[in-house]
């Protein structure tokens, strides 16, 4: 039987900056004076006169020099993805649902009367049962599928039986609800920290963000409780999205793929060729150019794991085109894809899209197991009757909206610059990425390939880029190493089929 472990969100504040007020002062200062200003030079006067002058006449950059690495515990994977993460502006290291077992049904659960709080128990306890039985099922599948794989390795059988594990749970987790809780490092610089007290009830769990965001100031204020308290804004009780109504659904036409590109720069390779030729002089033609910036075998920048192509005058030249997609990807798969935080999204607000009936994403592999898939739709119904319960209790869709499973469907618009689509195509193209995602980095690259076919030439997984260097060993170019997945992808890209 599985433990019901009911959560709330823990803070610590693990790291700071010192002398955060009187640092934001300094740099302040700095900008209008002939030498360098540090923080034990501000005196009173200029923390009372300068630090609310900038603040209020906007001038808010002085406020992202200081830093805070909260330490956080108990808070669930929605608000992670509703508030936490769906922002460009922090750092973020959490537990894995991919490679932790969930072994307790450790959740965050909302102040609910008793009859509501027994729909909302019983509805997680199914749905931590169904993710145990499934695991079960699947490893099985996994390990015939993963042993001609680890043969390949040379692994033995126990590591061939420990992939297959991880298989199994990554595959089991699209049954777990978002109230499912996660441990992370979270890193915001203090003008972030501010913004998230304006911004705490704009997203789908006000209530917890404020836990959350409560508790993060609370720790702040410790140790900076000038920085704190001297200068920002308490929270906005009324946002634009109120203006807004809800309970309102929209599919979306994708063609059978899971995302669609809609708009996009016609002339890109020329806007690219023409960008680099004014940046640098060349005299070089356009396809000249562009096989110069994109093919690995020419610039060493594409093969560099630092990811520094911001820091090249010639690839910022990627940065001038653009492509928008419509797409449908699950939550949890979503809250990889969002982890791309220069592709930016309009997501949705669960609380105002959620369905009726279910709509949700099966992994494949689970699909091809009868029983696996039974116990999978049957929990789908579940917990989208439990939510629908809820509603009819008199719960509100903000805590309703937590027995949503990690393969509730999210439809949303998403963009990105050339650029910074190429990072996430890179990451997400590789066979160790989970196969949801990696999906949809297909489909997405294959239309771009198909109307800009210069610049997609060469995207591929990091191995296909590193595929002309030379290698020792059976994982070639691969710069996972020991966690190479066992296929020659580069031989073959992008003409290769993922066994798994």
């Amino acid at each position: 039987m599985t433990n019901f472990l009911p959560q709330k969100p823990q803070v610590k504040l693990l790291s700071y900056t010192d002398n955060a007020f009187d640092l934001s002062i300094a740099s302040a200062r700095t900008c209008y004076s002939p030498r360098l200003i540090e923080p034990q030079e501000v005196s009173d006067g200029q923390r009372e006169r300068i630090g609310e002058a900038i603040y209020e006449a906007g001038h808010h950059t002085p406020f992202q020099h200081p830093t805070f690495v909260f330490g956080l515990s108990g808070v669930s994977r929605q608000c992670i993805w509703s508030f936490l993460h769906s922002h460009p502006f922090y750092n973020s290291e959490q537990s894995s649902q991919r490679y932790v077992v969930l072994d307790e049904a450790a959740c965050y659960v909302p102040d609910l009367p008793d009859d509501s709080l027994k729909v909302y128990k019983d509805a997680v306890l199914k749905s931590w049962e169904a993710y145990s039985r499934i695991s079960e099922l699947l490893k099985e599948d996994n390990f015939r599928m993963m042993s001609a794989i680890g043969r390949i390795k040379g692994q033995s059988d126990k590591q061939i039986l420990v992939d297959s594990e991880k298989k199994a749970i990554e595959n089991a987790r699209y049954v777990v609800p978002v109230c499912a809780t996660a441990n992370l490092y979270h890193t915001v610089s203090g003008l972030v920290l501010k913004r998230y007290v304006r911004m705490v009830n704009a997203c789908d769990c006000p209530t917890e963000a404020r836990e959350v965001v409560d508790a993060m100031v609370a720790a702040a204020r410790e140790v900076a409780p000038d920085f704190i308290d001297r200068v920002g804004e308490g929270a906005l009780e009324d946002g634009l999205e109120d203006s807004f109504g809800g309970d309102s659904h929209f599919d979306m036409d994708l063609g059978g793929k899971s995302a669609k590109l809609i708009s996009y720069d016609k002339d890109a390779e020329k806007i690219v060729a023409e960008s680099i030729r004014y940046a640098l002089g060349t005299d070089m033609s356009d396809e000249e150019i562009l096989d110069e910036v994109l093919n690995p075998e020419k610039n060493p920048y594409l093969t560099d794991t630092l990811n520094n192509w911001t820091h090249s005058p010639a690839m910022r030249a990627l940065n001038n085109v653009h492509y928008v997609f419509k797409k449908c990807l699950s939550h949890t798969a979503d809250s990889q894809d969002q982890r791309h935080r220069m592709t930016p999204a309009s997501r949705p607000m669960l609380t105002k899209v959620h369905t009726e009936k279910p709509d949700f994403y099966m992994p494949s592999t689970l699909s091809k197991n009868p029983e696996a898939k039974e116990i999978f739709e049957e929990t789908m119904e579940m917990l989208w009757e439990a939510k629908n319960r809820l509603l009819e209790m008199g719960v509100s869709a903000e805590h309703a909206c937590y027995l949503l499973p990690n393969a509730v469907n999210v439809r949303y618009v998403q963009s990105g610059t050339f650029l910074n689509l190429l990072h996430k195509w890179r990451l997400r193209l590789c066979f160790n990425a989970q196969l949801e995602i990696y999906d949809n980095a297909r489909d997405e690259l294959e239309q771009v390939a198909a109307v800009h076919p210069g610049l997609a030439k060469y995207v591929g997984p990091p191995c296909f880029n590193r595929r002309h260097e030379e290698f020792t060993g059976k994982e070639g170019p691969c710069p996972e190493g020991p966690r190479w997945c066992g296929v020659t992808v580069w031989q073959n890209w992008p003409k290769v089929g993922r066994p798994f």
